[in-house]
């Protein structure tokens, strides 16, 4: 019987610091939850962002006028293809010799 009761011991020790744990995470949880009232993250109205957004696309617009826009993609001819693939031929037929 003694076994039995050391243990109920040890049980109710490990209920104790169970419930401080829980106690923390909900203190933690709760400082957390004041930081931001309903939820979101914005600290920033609407108008604001709105002035962020048309001053970046005016940069966006001034740096293509100044000529940094991304160049086409360069596009191969068929013919040029051709002589590319008959050079890698003629590269594997010297490796097999």
């Amino acid at each position: 019987m003694k076994h039995m009761s050391a243990v109920v011991q040890q049980l109710k020790k490990e209920r104790e610091r169970a419930q401080k744990q829980v106690q923390r995470i909900d203190e933690a949880i709760a400082a957390l939850g004041s930081l931001s009232s309903n939820g979101s993250s914005r600290s920033m109205s609407a108008a604001g962002r709105r002035r962020i957004s048309l001053a970046q696309k005016a940069r966006w617009a001034k740096q293509k006028v100044n000529g940094n826009a991304p160049k086409p993609k360069r596009k191969i001819s068929a013919a040029g293809r051709r002589r590319i693939a008959a050079a890698q031929r003629a590269r594997w037929a010297r490796m097999k010799r």
